[in-house]
């Protein structure tokens, strides 16, 4: 075995002349680089949009279990709101029920204007990496224009 400041000359080619052999893991060309980059963007745009649309299906399916039971457990306490409000004060049952309806649309209205989506940017990693690349491409457009 070689010392670490050894060379061996098996493994270092033409290098006395300025020749080197190119890493595999390079591409010769530029359009090889673009086609590798724009590869490992569109798999990374899939794996996420798999985990979107897993996590988005399981919230869903969470959000609608929980509205039905909250509309049912609304349903039944104005039922029985309505009608204990009719046997205490003697009015209509249908007039009470009327008036709680209109008082629903109200509320409705009022927070249906007042919800805002708080939910967080999809493809964060995504859209950090397209960042990256309009960097790396402004920069290099600069480097290219001071060269010549």
């Amino acid at each position: 075995m070689n010392p670490p400041s050894a060379i061996d000359p098996a493994t270092t080619g033409n290098q006395a002349s300025g020749d080197q052999t190119p890493d595999p893991a390079t591409p010769a060309t530029w359009s090889a680089a673009l086609a590798a980059l724009i590869s490992s963007r569109i798999a990374l745009m899939r794996l996420e949009s798999q985990d979107a649309a897993g996590s988005l299906a399981k919230s869903a399916g969470r959000f609608a279990a929980a509205v039905a039971c909250a509309f049912f457990t609304w349903a039944l306490l104005v039922a029985s709101g309505v009608s204990l409000l009719a046997e205490a004060t003697g009015w209509p049952w249908n007039q009470i029920a009327l008036g709680a309806a209109g008082l629903h649309l109200i509320a409705g209205i009022i927070l249906a204007r007042s919800a805002k989506s708080s939910t967080a940017p999809a493809f964060p990693v995504t859209r950090a990496e397209f960042q990256k690349d309009r960097e790396w491409i402004e920069n290099f457009q600069k480097n290219k224009k001071s060269n010549n």
